[in-house]
């Protein structure tokens, strides 16, 4: 199995994620009623996220952070789903790669889902 080396590389592996997120009702609601992503449209902004992330292209110009914050405004985005959300993106990344970049990818979107919910505490609590 290879790794993860290009954006095309990124583009397969969103795909799959997102497959994966739409076909488990116990967080596509997020995706298809909460946010309404247009999957066509937002497919190439996480590939130029993790492409930046990973490989260090850059392009990236969104605020992470307060996208989700954001989210969670309309509905509380648990650790539940946090869980859910990485535990399809490991199986994802899992099933198509391996190699050095499939681990820091891996280690990434643990990082960042974890200070996503740091800060997402920290509005709670604002």
């Amino acid at each position: 199995m290879k790794d993860i080396e290009n954006q095309h590389d990124l583009f397969l592996l969103v795909d799959e994620f997102y497959k994966r997120l739409l076909s488990d009702d116990n967080i596509n609601y997020i995706f298809t009623d909460v946010v309404k992503i247009k999957i066509e449209e937002h497919l190439p902004i996480l590939v130029t996220f993790w492409s930046q992330a990973i490989l260090g292209t850059g392009g990236y110009t969104n605020n992470l952070t307060q996208l989700h914050i954001n989210v969670n405004r309309k509905v509380y985005l648990s650790p539940e789903l946090f869980k859910i959300w990485l535990h399809h993106f490991d199986d994802s990344v899992n099933e198509l790669f391996a190699g050095s970049n499939a681990e820091k990818i891996k280690i990434n979107a643990l990082n960042i889902a974890t200070v996503l919910q740091i800060k997402i505490a920290q509005e709670k609590t604002n």
